[in-house]
């Protein structure tokens, strides 16, 4: 029965129950039952807005979060483009184009995604109107699928170099990135038309961008979310865990002492760094993405299929799980420019390599 006709004493006995029960809470994009919340007044009476619903420590957590990793992030890609505009057009290879659209995916994290989080815990309630909230929604997604995506073009470039040296096409860099553009607006679509505006049923003036209202069954809403996560985190996972640990694999059996006849020395010594070099890399790569994003996975997948368990997690913690996934857009910068963004001076040692046992296993991968 909907509180709007019961005796305004019931009302008000549930409404403060229910209001003492979730002081934990502190998401106001989690509110699980809006019709909970009764009127700012009820009879003549005031009482206050519960915290989910009004500016709260949780908020200060996002605030201060987010405007660090803005200035880490923003520091570190325009610190990756600089350097790699600094060079030739003519000069620039394959990776360094994906490490510049890498750097873009992320700078679109850092000036949409951070900046709409920061504005929206200051004011706690959507002020910006309807259109806003599904365009910022799809801004929201958009950036955070493209860097994904462009990792996946990075493990396949890499990939058909090592592996697959004489089959790698000139256009199949500027095809996937295409690809992988075209791909996150197609995916962040839907996010324009799930979140809406909606004004609370008791509250007046209280309006907020959610998705309410829009999956007729929450089996519907959980399949979406399993989608989300599978297109953004599961197969990139998985596409950069074969790629590398199938460069690692090539480049090891090359160093096999059974295979070493035919190298001469030099050779054999570039291998060694080289399959050195390829480990570290592929380590770092695996756990950064794997560190980032998968304690903010499990709480979801935890929340989607044992929804009343989950609540009992302080929503601090789970808001911190997603704010530390999104660190993920201030460490790449840091990982592949550590491996791919090179100096002048190192240019003439890396030809001196691929002279010595051929391009195809010495390439930055």
């Amino acid at each position: 029965m909907s509180q709007s006709y019961r005796k305004p004493g019931t009302i008000m006995i549930d409404t403060m129950a229910h209001i003492k029960s979730n002081q934990r809470v502190e998401d106001h994009r989690n509110l699980e039952d809006w019709s909970f919340y009764a009127n700012e007044t009820a009879g003549e009476e005031y009482y206050e807005m519960p915290i989910d619903m009004r500016f709260n420590s949780g908020h200060i957590l996002s605030i201060m979060v987010y405007t660090t990793l803005m200035v880490f992030s923003a520091t570190g890609n325009i610190t990756v483009l600089s350097i790699l505009a600094q060079r030739k057009v003519r000069a620039s290879s394959r990776i360094n184009i994906m490490l510049a659209h890498l750097a873009i995916a992320d700078l679109l994290v850092t000036f949409l995604m951070m900046p709409l989080e920061i504005g929206w815990a200051y004011t706690v309630r959507w002020t910006a109107g309807d259109l806003m909230c599904r365009v910022m929604a799809f801004f929201r997604t958009f950036g955070l699928y493209l860097s994904s995506f462009i990792l996946i073009c990075i493990s396949v470039d890499r990939y058909f170099a090592v592996l697959k040296p004489l089959k790698v096409h000139e256009h199949r860099a500027v095809l996937m990135i295409t690809a992988a553009w075209v791909m996150s607006g197609l995916c962040s679509l839907p996010q324009s038309l799930i979140f809406h505006l909606e004004v609370h049923p008791n509250i007046t003036g209280y309006y907020q961008c959610v998705t309410y209202h829009f999956f007729e069954e929450e089996i519907y809403h959980i399949i979406y979310n399993l989608m989300v996560m599978c297109l953004m985190y599961t197969f990139p996972l998985v596409v950069i865990l074969y790629c590398y640990g199938s460069i690692y694999y090539e480049i090891f059996s090359r160093t096999n002492p059974r295979n070493l006849e035919s190298f001469r020395r030099s050779s054999i010594d570039v291998l060694g760094r080289a399959k050195r070099k390829t480990l570290r890399m592929t380590i770092t790569i695996v756990i950064v993405f794997v560190v980032c994003w998968t304690p903010y996975y499990v709480m979801s997948l935890w929340y989607w299929l044992d929804k009343e368990s989950a609540k009992n997690v302080d929503q601090r913690i789970q808001k911190g799980l997603f704010l530390f996934a999104s660190t993920n857009s201030c460490m790449n910068p840091v990982v592949y420019g550590i491996y791919n963004v090179r100096k002048k001076h190192t240019k003439n040692h890396l030809k001196l390599q691929d002279k010595s046992c051929g391009s195809h296993l010495t390439m930055k991968v």
